[in-house]
């Protein structure tokens, strides 16, 4: 079984890394090249296009940033190659938007799977990514031995949407619980109160989320760079999930808020920074 990958962005390197370090045959291309030449170091094929990646390949993995990005990307390949090929959609649309490409390249003969992922680089390279998957459970058996060494247990959700709907939920709750902890730990330290005493309560109580102790460093330390997961990311699914719950007319203003909080953090400059960074976006006055 041969495997390529479209989206050469941080997860989808690290994901190719996993691949090839299970010695499996993998295909990769990205619109700029250069960020293939680690991969292909490794041992990956590179594809000098789209198209190319599809034709040579079984299942071709997408991780691209937005639905915007996956249409351009599939405008460029002939209709005909889509036909018999399985092709997961791994990053974070709406779920209008997956059902939507899903009727696409089914109406050409393709094999549509939406199975966005919860974890960070370190997850992707160990294979313990989280996969929330949907669409036809046809497609989801057959790819079930690619998926198992992406993720050590896939998880199945039903129809297509539903696999994006957890990943906007759970997305929601990385913006919600990260901002919560910095505005608290802001509070803490600007009131001159020992951190390490009020961690000791945090990590006591049943408000404890291991985020917490993961994040902390980097807010005390105001060093953000290197992020697995970065801030402009956060700021666009925040959005998304935005977009998609007040269609289903959800209250969102406290979620509106955050958005708010992520947009002056990347005013500050720190849009390509760890989401952790929101925690310079509370302290607006530094």
């Amino acid at each position: 079984m041969t495997v390529s990958i479209i989206g050469i962005g941080l997860m989808g390197q690290a994901l190719g890394e996993r691949l090839l370090d299970q010695q499996q045959p993998l295909i990769v291309f990205n619109r700029s090249s250069d960020k293939t030449v680690k991969l292909a170091q490794q041992g990956a094929s590179i594809a000098s296009s789209a198209q190319q990646a599809v034709s040579d390949s079984e299942i071709c993995l997408l991780f691209l940033s937005d639905a915007t990005a996956i249409n351009s990307v599939l405008d460029t390949i002939k209709p005909d190659c889509f036909n018999g090929k399985i092709i997961i959609q791994m990053g974070t649309i709406a779920p209008n938007e997956s059902r939507g490409i899903s009727d696409r390249l089914t109406a050409l003969g393709g094999r549509y799977l939406e199975c966005p992922v919860l974890g960070s680089l370190p997850e992707a390279r160990a294979g313990t990514l989280i996969l929330m998957a949907a669409g036809d459970r046809a497609v989801f058996d057959a790819a079930f031995p690619l998926l198992n060494i992406i993720g050590s247990s896939p998880k199945y959700f039903g129809d297509t949407g539903q696999g994006s709907t957890v990943k906007l939920a759970m997305n929601q709750l990385i913006a919600g619980l990260t901002s919560s902890f910095a505005l608290s730990l802001a509070l803490v330290e600007k009131e001159g109160v020992n951190v390490e005493q009020f961690m000791s309560v945090v990590r006591d109580s049943a408000l404890y989320a291991p985020t917490f102790d993961k994040k902390l460093d980097r807010m005390l330390s105001g060093d953000f760079s290197n992020p697995n997961f970065p801030t402009k990311h956060l700021s666009k699914d925040t959005l998304l999930f935005l977009d998609v719950a007040k269609q289903l007319a959800l209250d969102t203003s406290a979620l509106e808020g955050i958005s708010a909080l992520l947009d002056r953090t990347l005013a500050k400059g720190l849009a390509n920074t760890d989401y952790s960074a929101i925690y310079a976006g509370v302290k607006s006055d530094d």
